[in-house]
């Protein structure tokens, strides 16, 4: 993610989404209420009833006051009310504002708590590590350099093949071996840490069985997605998996597991800890809390039913505190194991007495 603009006295932040982390990172600080502002598109209708016109979608400018944000497909979707746009866009009337990978928006609040400046920094940082993706079927395979902000194809390739009456065949596995290869060696090159290999199915197991026994150490790296498609068609369809998503948390899956672990063992130790909502929200009263633990898939519970703000009102507690919070993803073995005792807890300053 990149940092376009900020005026933090006016509550304004304008960002540029690189890629399909960034998404989720936005995902978890914009919040019921506030303003986003960003390139959408409307449904025009060109012609009259009577021209039998058609219907075309057209680039509009919108600002829209947030009711739901929602994150699927390697898509994020904001919906609101429009307070902003173009006459094609009347004011007061619902609308989205659709991200994907290269998209800049605008967040506005009243305030921005440190821990959402913080995932917003967060995702700014240069570490992002390159993932080589390779789609391919039994005769032709793709490889893609997927980076910080978008990706670039690095070459195509097709097998030799013969025909025989109708039927089309591959040459042994000579071709397959000859595109291990070629994971092996730009995997070396670009020293990339994630491989995906993709296709339809199971091209992808068959190549991965010729790596993992000539490229053990390539192996390690390989995640396996599927796709209907080779080429750069199949490339963007990879892209939209939830493997690549996977892939690119490694490094932020990490840190949240040793939070969550850091957690369970002060709770195991009965010592430094609380989890539930009623007793953190206790240690919150008592300034105790020198980090929140909060997951992404309760925030998200909580904000469709309505009940997000006395747990927002906790989160901004502990940041006017001086305490750390920090939202941990479900979908790995951190936010699994914090989901399993309430999908929040606290690491304390000192141990309450109850």
């Amino acid at each position: 993610m990149r940092i376009i603009y900020q005026n933090l006295k006016d509550g304004e932040v304008k960002v540029l989404a690189e890629n399909l982390d960034d998404l989720w990172y936005l995902s978890q600080v914009i919040d019921e209420g506030d303003l986003v502002s960003g390139r959408s598109f409307r449904k025009i209708k060109i012609g009259g009833e009577a021209e039998r016109g058609s219907v075309v979608k057209r680039p509009v400018f919108v600002k829209v006051e947030v009711e739901k944000v929602e994150l699927a497909d390697g898509d994020l979707r904001v919906l609101g009310v429009v307070r902003e746009g173009s006459d094609e866009v009347p004011r007061g009337s619902h609308h989205s504002v659709d991200v994907s990978p290269g998209a800049t928006i605008t967040v506005f609040k009243d305030s921005w708590p440190k821990f959402q400046l913080d995932k917003i920094h967060e995702a700014t940082l240069d570490d992002y590590r390159e993932v080589l993706i390779c789609v391919l079927e039994r005769d032709n395979a793709g490889f893609a350099l997927l980076k910080k902000s978008g990706y670039s194809m690095l070459d195509e390739v097709e097998g030799e093949v013969e025909k025989k009456e109708e039927t089309v065949k591959v040459r042994g596995e000579g071709f397959f071996a000859e595109v291990a290869k070629m994971v092996k060696d730009y995997a070396d090159r670009y020293g990339v840490e994630s491989i995906i290999l993709a296709s339809p199915a199971f091209w992808k197991e068959d190549l991965f069985k010729i790596v993992r026994k000539k490229y053990p150490d390539v192996a390690k790296k390989v995640t396996l997605a599927t796709c209907s498609d080779t080429g750069k068609s199949g490339i963007d369809e990879v892209l939209k998996r939830d493997e690549v998503r996977t892939v690119l948390q490694k490094d932020r899956t990490t840190r949240e597991l040793k939070l969550v672990d850091e957690l369970l063992g002060e709770i195991a130790r009965d010592k430094l800890a609380a989890y539930g909502f009623d007793a953190v929200k206790g240690a919150v009263e008592a300034k105790a809390v020198a980090k929140l633990l909060v997951t992404d898939d309760l925030i998200q519970d909580l904000r469709s039913k309505g009940k997000f703000k006395d747990l927002e009102l906790l989160m901004r507690a502990v940041d006017k505190a001086g305490g750390d919070v920090h939202i941990i993803a479900v979908d790995n073995d951190g936010g699994k194991k914090l989901k399993g005792i309430g999908g929040i807890g606290a690491i304390l300053r000192y141990k309450l007495s109850y």
